[in-house]
């Protein structure tokens, strides 16, 4: 398998994982972060970086682009297009917000869609519909690096 597809192979295998915030754990809770915390350990190893605890506000107050800064710091930057299976997609939840939801694009084509975990909802597979599509701000892949 390449890179991308095991990434959205064990991505879906969080799919009915409630949503916890600053949970990481498949099958008993995730937030977006913890999704991805969770994916990258079993796609990549250990995780590089402890993760502070957080706030569901965090980066309103002064629009720091906290998550933007990480993932440039651990994953590959990517043009916006073209979407690539596996490919992590931050997104801007309003118009000059920080970066504060991400998801993992499961389908290209056609009918895109993408495995996040969301309020609500826990981890799902969503249309990355239009209003999806026009709040991602960045597009990364995971590295190369060890199996």
């Amino acid at each position: 398998m390449t890179r991308g597809l095991d990434v959205i192979v064990a991505a879906r295998g969080w799919i009915g994982t409630p949503y916890l915030h600053q949970a990481s754990v498949k099958g008993a809770g995730a937030d977006c972060l913890g999704l991805l915390r969770g994916v990258w350990r079993e796609v990549m190893g250990a995780e590089p970086e402890a993760v502070p605890p957080y706030t569901d506000d965090w980066a309103e107050p002064d629009r720091q682009e906290v998550l933007l800064t990480a993932a440039r710091r651990w994953l590959v930057a990517k043009p916006l297009l073209p979407a690539a299976v596996g490919d992590v997609l931050l997104f801007r939840m309003r118009t000059g917000s920080a970066a504060k939801h991400l998801g993992l694009q499961a389908e290209v084509g056609v009918s895109p869609s993408f495995v996040h975990s969301y309020t609500h909802h826990g981890v799902i597979e969503s249309p990355l519909s239009l209003p999806w599509q026009r709040r991602i701000v960045a597009r990364f892949a995971f590295p190369s690096g060890a199996e």
